[in-house]
């Protein structure tokens, strides 16, 4: 069973992994700690980008000779597959770790896995440590490969009417920081972070929605995006919904002017049919609300 500084480490990987979202699809968003034979932390790293080294390769390049004899935590199964980098396991295994603990197996595992050849390479294995909160980050990735198409987060801005208009770009920016690509109200879609995704990833820009929302994002998935965003008014939205492709809504509530008793409207009126809410926080004279279909 993992002790103490092992879910530590494991908290410290979940956090890490948080790092790449937006930045590794269609690859996971994983983060990895290595912990010396005294459970000292002594590496630590993440998967910045598709096609660039994982998050084990960059926690041991930091732990060097430390990390023999040593624990790797991470939050996805390391690779047993040879890509653009070598296996994640080979790497574990030529640096003398003596435990990896695992949050959540990977489901892309490709043969017996990477953790059945730490097994049998004489590694402790633990597997399934703190599995639910790794899926905070890993959740939007591993719901796309349930369904062959990106996790869909509807992003609006609450009217006074009633209504749901699209987020103007200050409140946009804050959205856009951590997914693939943006579905805009004019029918374009572009990348979700500034500065691109690195080689691989699909060519968004000037990209025309055309077709059905579920042709839409099962080509968006086919190209590499892994999560959007619906940057769409609530009419625009409608079909989305209707056709049960949006995972989750956020809303932005403006807050009304000081003085004036708090907001002119409840978050259960955003809130749609078979959806349960999980998030109310306060950003930018904001309240947001997130909910999540059940």
């Amino acid at each position: 069973m993992a002790d103490p500084a092992e879910l530590a480490a494991m908290r410290r990987a979940i956090s890490l992994a948080a790092l790449g979202l937006g930045t590794t699809s269609p690859n996971p968003p994983v983060g990895c700690v290595i912990l010396d034979r005294r459970g000292v932390v002594v590496g630590e790293g993440f998967h910045e980008r598709k096609g660039e080294a994982h998050a084990e390769a960059h926690a041991l390049a930091m732990a060097g000779d430390r990390a023999r004899g040593g624990t790797a935590v991470v939050t996805l199964e390391p690779c047993n597959h040879f890509g653009r980098t070598p296996p994640c396991r080979k790497l574990l295994i030529e640096a003398g770790i003596a435990r990896c603990v695992i949050a959540v197996i990977d489901p892309t595992s490709r043969e017996e896995g990477g953790a059945a050849r730490l097994r049998a390479a004489g590694i402790d294995v633990e597997v399934g440590v703190l599995a639910d909160e790794a899926e905070l980050v890993l959740g939007p990735w591993l719901r796309a490969l349930r369904t062959g198409r990106p996790f869909v987060t509807w992003a609006s801005l609450a009217e006074v009417d009633g209504g749901r208009s699209s987020l103007p770009d200050p409140l946009l920016a804050e959205v856009r920081a951590s997914v693939d690509a943006v579905l805009a109200e004019d029918g374009q879609v572009f990348e979700g972070v500034r500065g691109g995704h690195g080689p691989g990833m699909v060519e968004l820009d000037g990209l025309a929605s055309g077709g059905s929302p579920a042709d839409l994002l099962a080509s968006l998935h086919q190209g590499g995006v892994r999560s959007a965003v619906l940057n769409y008014n609530e009419t625009n939205a409608t079909s989305f919904l209707a056709a049960g492709l949006v995972d989750q809504v956020l809303v932005y509530l403006p807050a009304r002017s000081a003085g004036s008793g708090g907001l002119g409207f409840g978050p259960e009126e955003f809130i749609p049919a078979r959806y349960e809410l999980r998030e109310v926080r306060k950003t930018n004279g904001f309240v947001v609300i997130r909910a999540e279909r059940a």
